[in-house]
């Protein structure tokens, strides 16, 4: 089983200076920017996918530039993630359409024609057939029955642009394409996946998974399983539970994409950082010690600016603050005295963005006890990864891109030999 990064140009300055919080002197974005395929020794991921609707083009904006966006179609994908190396040539580069850009629309904007071409010019490995993501999971619903007008309009489409997809593919050299799979019950599902099997495809992509829990993909796999061929291989798009992975090697599952641990480091509320466990199959999570930049927090600078707070205070806390944890990590300083200076910046924020007192009260007390734990325990001292050895503490503070993105680098690197420990024993 294959884990696949979804990536979003997820890039890190290698020599941003952490004391000044400013990047390197003279530094291009993108050209001197590193992936954590170029972070790390060996790639914390087995391929890499990427979506139209993170490229983005003249219908919708996405995370690429303009400029990016014509040189991925022009050098190709492997070209522009740089995975040319000798060391990497070989990695799978998979792509899909960006099912979620369009969720609102009646219609998807790419046709299986304009799908097959903007994979041939990125010289993709996979592709995946243009779907209509189908929200609603009603396990009762048997056969196709059960759907709504929208939901039967949305399997239909994708089904025919499934099979268009698989004509219009068939000229691009070195191309596998996966049938995307959309249903609203694990029968319709399984009905779908043995519509794409028919139509000549032997690598399905199966949607929708995003919301459901795991039982519910459970269900859904299980379905599918039963209706096509043991050798017919899946691909699960966007899997969220992508930690639980263990629960699911029964389904002869060939491939999965996730990006929830590089995104957990920094939209998580408490698991921000992964670590491994000393036994057993499950990973610990911490949370960061947020020390949010005082004079670019929005909180703190309408708060300065009205009056509410002293700023010079504010950059007296954030300065004690940042100046501790460094000194912790180094021996320099007591736990307990690190505790009062982190929590003396907290107070100041969380007093600012609380709305009564009893909401502050409660917030101190739970980032307190969380920031004890994770300072207690300094995961990252433990941790032998390039991220944890480069630059110790910072990555678990809370701060600025190239903290927060670097502990994703973590997060995936760890990640990643949890799943070789699950699948594999390694």
């Amino acid at each position: 089983m294959k884990f696949i990064f979804a990536d979003a140009i997820d890039q890190v300055d290698p020599d941003y200076d952490f004391v000044r919080d400013q990047h390197s002197k003279g530094r291009r974005a993108y050209w001197d920017d590193v992936y954590p395929h170029e972070m790390f020794k060996n790639p914390p991921y087995d391929g890499i996918l990427i979506s139209r609707g993170i490229v983005g083009d003249a219908r919708r904006a996405g995370t690429y530039s303009a400029a990016q966006a014509m040189r991925l179609r022009r050098e190709g994908a492997r070209e522009f993630l740089r995975l040319n190396t000798p060391e990497l040539k070989d990695m799978p580069i998979y792509g899909d359409c960006g099912a979620f850009s369009y969720v609102q629309e009646k219609i998807p904007p790419y046709s299986p024609e304009n799908m097959a071409e903007f994979y041939a010019d990125g010289r993709f490995n996979y592709g995946c057939s243009v779907d209509h993501i189908i929200f609603g999971f009603r396990p009762e619903d048997k056969e196709l029955d059960g759907a709504s007008e929208d939901e039967l309009d949305r399997f239909e489409i994708t089904q025919e642009n499934a099979r268009a997809f698989l004509k219009a593919t068939k000229s691009i050299p070195n191309f596998t394409p996966l049938g995307a799979v959309q249903g609203w019950s694990p029968d319709s599902m399984a009905i779908a996946a043995r519509n794409l099997e028919k139509m000549g495809y032997d690598y399905l992509a199966i949607g929708g998974m995003v919301p459901l829990s795991a039982e519910q993909i459970k269900l859904a796999l299980a379905a599918i399983r039963s209706r096509i061929k043991p050798t017919t291989k899946l691909h699960i798009l966007g899997f969220a539970k992508a930690e639980q992975i263990g629960e699911f090697t029964d389904f002869n599952i060939t491939s999965f994409d996730s990006t929830s641990p590089l995104i957990r480091a920094f939209k998580d509320a408490k698991a921000n950082f992964y670590s491994k466990r000393n036994s057993g199959s499950k990973l610990d999570y911490y949370t960061a010690v947020r020390i949010p930049l005082a004079t670019e927090n929005s909180s703190l600078k309408n708060a300065a600016k009205e009056g509410r707070i002293s700023q010079d205070d504010l950059l007296l806390a954030e300065k004690n603050a940042l100046s501790a944890l460094r000194k912790f990590d180094l021996g320099k300083i007591t736990f307990e005295k690190t505790i009062t200076e982190v929590m003396e910046y907290q107070k100041l924020f969380h007093r600012i963005k609380s709305k009564t007192d009893s909401i502050y009260q409660k917030v101190i007390a739970s980032t307190e006890e969380q920031i004890r734990r994770t300072l207690s325990d300094a995961p990252w001292k433990k941790c032998e990864c390039e991220v944890c050895r480069q630059i110790g503490i910072e990555v678990i503070i809370f701060r600025s891109n190239n903290r927060n993105k670097r502990r994703g680098f973590h997060n995936l690197q760890t990640y990643y030999e949890h799943v070789q420990r699950v699948l594999h024993g390694k």
